[in-house]
């Protein structure tokens, strides 16, 4: 999926930065930070870092290594382990948990360009609604963990990938597993979706 996902980035980075929202433990930033370096570009990733319901200790995808020790809360804006292709520096601006105005004035600057790897499955629509009207017209949003059948994945993000289509400011272009890609067929960056 992260092949998937930097291919379509490759394409886009010329027209302007990528956002990703949700980066746990960076793997996908790393793969679109590649991209970034290839075309020239840069990519920003935003998440809380602290895990969604299934990360939670207790939970069968826990992983006691990204707990802060002082705090007792996952902090997955540590590295992850996987292997990098490449040094990304520079290329990749992580952004903890920001506040409104800085949603706002962030989603103008990635007004060209814009591609989300997941959705926050607490505040799925907020999200959409948030960043999604700021993909430029033939822009792509890149949602991931869309699973159509409830029992294989959690709703939240094929909720918001169904509103995307049936709203009609997307169509689905391409797709890999439980990564659907979007492009953005009505409005133009800053026109709210819906």
């Amino acid at each position: 999926m992260a092949s998937c996902s930097s291919g379509w980035a490759h394409r886009q980075l010329p027209d302007g930065p990528v956002l990703e929202i949700g980066s746990y433990c960076g793997k996908s930033a790393v793969y679109l930070g590649a991209a970034a370096r290839a075309v020239g570009g840069t990519v920003f990733t935003v998440d809380h870092h602290r895990g969604s319901a299934e990360n939670q200790a207790g939970w069968e995808h826990h992983d006691p290594t990204v707990v802060d020790p002082e705090t007792g809360l996952m902090d997955t804006a540590v590295p992850s382990a996987h292997p990098a292709p490449g040094r990304v520096e520079g290329l990749v601006v992580a952004v903890a948990d920001p506040p409104a105005p800085w949603q706002a004035t962030g989603a103008r600057r990635c007004r060209s360009s814009s591609s989300t790897a997941g959705t926050a499955p607490s505040r799925p629509m907020p999200t959409y609604e948030g960043w999604a009207p700021w993909v430029q017209a033939g822009g792509v949003l890149a949602l991931h963990d869309v699973f159509p059948n409830p029992a294989d994945g959690g709703r939240p993000p094929y909720e918001v990938y169904r509103r995307a289509v049936d709203d009609g400011d997307f169509t689905e272009v391409d797709g890999t597993g439980s990564l659907r890609v979007l492009r953005r067929v009505r409005g133009e960056a800053g026109d709210p979706v819906g």
